[in-house]
């Protein structure tokens, strides 16, 4: 695999290399400064346009500002996959299912001939742009830039890889075994086989869009009922007609079925009507409990693919340890079972798994494997938490007061700034939480997140509806001290990165009733299951993070007064945007998002909002878009 990222030339400054991912989705840039990840963003949260797919030139501008250095000094650009190559894929898959595809064919070719299959001239044009220069590029594979991105910042010596997505250039699947500063895979399925995909069809069949719903499949799957005939017969007809599983985990999906390879939509819709006995659902209808049953069938398919192969992953490579990467791994579902079920007990997975991670990985891919450099694993990662976004400053607060007439409490000393906080929280409000650097990847970590008590019974239905703007279905994620999250969820290792899903312990789990399975979908959402309603999902599970005083000091002293408070150092973290829009980046993105929500209070740093005491908004007003 070594020889797949090219060796670094001589460059001006070959010790600082920038890593890209551009014109798919979620576009992304990272800085590497002598092997350490300094700086990463997605391009979204500057443009903020959901998922942009553009260059991401206002990413590349922060990351360079954040270093403190100018785009001539990088030695080297990374980007995240071979353009060549997937075009390669693009023609001999059009030429093997032809005369089916034209349509796609014709939609594809005119943006490929004119701009993909020139990347690297356009590449340089964009990086002209922002300032002239002759600049070095190198190409790692997708699936290595994925591998690369799980293995490198993990914490340690070695360890079994594993990357799942939708599809790279031919790759969807691959089993790597990463070994000091290298990394050698072992086995691969190859487009149009792909898990992925396979996931992303049954989103698109329950009505949500491709690339952003699977989230929502996956926290409808819940709601499915696991005993009834309906689930187990949708679980063995995906078994029978949809994919053939082998034991090893490996997969062949029946194309029969679908349309992506070379058509513009995900199902061969007809067919999967005739298969499944219900239509595709319209984005906008009802869930009806069919739909649920789908949702949990496919969820538990892919888990015992997920768990086949990483059994796989392990047995092949000989290691204890298991890395994730790839848009699947962000399936924490699926990794919660990895640990529940023991099929691994050292696992790491890339916070931000997708392909804007995919940006960090080539940047690595280059430096430990194109330059051959050393590596040393630090505890408890190389991911600084994912903070590596923008921070902002007290200028940034006064030119918001200015702008819009804020009016806002300063408080200097944290611990009273926390304590008032938790006071608004226990009373039962929403608060906006927006603190140093911006986290990098899919989730909020507690920088930019909006907050509630999780013991309150309303609070779902509260943010869910007059908040976030989102369906009421979906659960929310409960975020706890470390060292006291075991009185709570049933994991015994950290969970910081919001990326493993873990039961709620007996002890403050509530009685069902005896037909609550066959009870209408928001009868069971607000049934109070547990101590804590707000965070517990359908099947008494939880989407969990850790904190620690060490990784944020700020966020662990507000759990902490919160606990002193409750009794219970438990909150809700959901993320600091609405439905169709990004998270929040700057202090203004911040404030507009507070004005135009049903948010109570709004703390920035240091600086307290009150709902009550801010002017009349007379700000732009967002038509916000759905996912």
């Amino acid at each position: 695999m070594a020889g797949q990222v090219p060796a670094a030339g001589a460059g001006a400054r070959s010790e600082i290399i920038l890593g890209l991912s551009a014109y798919y989705h979620d576009s992304a840039a990272a800085l590497l400064i002598d092997g350490r990840l300094v700086a990463a963003a997605q391009e979204e949260r500057f443009s903020r346009k959901r998922h942009d797919a553009a260059f991401p030139a206002h990413a590349v501008r922060y990351v360079l500002e954040e270093a403190g250095i100018e785009l001539s000094d990088v030695g080297k650009v990374a980007f995240y996959d071979k353009p060549l190559v997937k075009f390669e894929r693009l023609l001999e898959t059009y030429h093997m299912f032809a005369p089916r595809g034209l349509r796609s064919f014709f939609s594809a070719m005119p943006v490929w001939i004119k701009e993909k299959l020139f990347l690297k001239r356009m590449l340089r044009e964009e990086l002209s742009a922002i300032q002239p220069g002759k600049y070095e590029f190198c190409f790692p594979e997708h699936h290595l830039s994925h591998a690369a991105s799980a293995f490198f910042p993990s914490p340690f010596e070695e360890a079994a890889i594993l990357t799942i997505d939708g599809v790279g250039e031919w790759t969807t699947t691959s089993i790597s075994h990463g070994q000091g500063r290298s990394i050698e895979t072992l086995k691969e399925i190859r487009f149009p086989h792909s898990l992925g995909l396979l996931y992303s069809a049954f989103t698109y069949y329950c009505g949500f869009k491709v690339n952003s719903g699977e989230y929502k499949l996956m926290g409808l799957a819940p709601y499915g009922d696991a005993e009834a005939d309906e689930t187990k017969r949708f679980v063995a007809l995906i078994r029978e007609h949809l994919i053939d599983l082998r034991d090893d985990g490996s997969f062949v999906l029946n194309l029969h079925y679908f349309d992506y390879p070379t058509g513009l939509t995900m199902t061969e819709d007809g067919r999967w009507k005739a298969l499944f006995g219900l239509p595709r659902r319209p984005s906008d209808a009802a869930l009806s409990q069919s739909y649920m049953n789908l949702a949990l069938a496919i969820q538990q398919v892919t888990e015992e693919v997920v768990i086949r192969l990483a059994r796989t992953a392990l047995a092949e490579t000989g290691s204890s340890n298991l890395v994730l990467a790839g848009g699947v791994a962000l399936n924490c579902v699926a990794n919660g079972r990895l640990l529940r079920d023991g099929v691994v007990r050292s696992l790491w997975i890339q916070p931000a798994a997708g392909d804007a991670g995919g940006a960090v990985g080539a940047a690595l891919a280059q430096w430990h494997i194109g330059m051959g450099k050393a590596r040393t694993p630090v505890l408890p990662d190389g991911m600084s938490n994912a903070y590596l976004g923008p921070a902002f400053g007290e200028r940034d607060i006064d030119l918001l007061r200015l702008r819009y007439g804020a009016v806002g409490r300063r408080e200097r000393d944290r611990r009273a700034l926390c304590r008032q906080t938790s006071e608004h929280l226990v009373g039962g409000a929403v608060v906006g939480w927006f603190q140093g650097r911006m986290e990098f990847g899919p989730r909020a970590l507690c920088n930019r997140s909006i907050i509630g008590d999780a013991r309150n019974p309303e609070m779902q239905k509260k943010i869910n509806l007059k908040t976030k703007f989102r369906e009421g279905f979906r659960p929310f994620a409960p975020v706890v001290l470390q060292d006291e999250s075991r009185r709570f969820f049933d994991l015994d290792q950290p969970s910081p990165y919001m990326l493993l899903v873990a039961p709620v312990v007996d002890g403050i789990r509530q009685p069902l009733p005896a037909d609550y399975a066959g009870r209408e979908l928001y009868e069971r959402l607000y049934f109070q299951r547990s101590t804590l309603p707000a965070v517990t999902h359908v099947d008494f599970s939880a989407r969990l993070q850790t904190v620690t005083r060490e990784a944020n000091p700020a966020f662990a002293e507000l759990l902490e007064q919160f606990g002193d408070l409750t009794g219970t150092p438990v909150l809700i973290n959901t993320s600091f945007n609405v439905r169709g829009e990004p998270i929040v980046c700057t202090p203004e993105d911040a404030y507009r998002c507070f004005m135009q929500t049903e948010m109570d209070v709004l703390v920035i740093e240091d600086h307290l909002f009150l709902k009550a005491d801010q002017p009349a908004w007379t700000g732009p007003v967002n038509d916000f878009a759905p996912d």
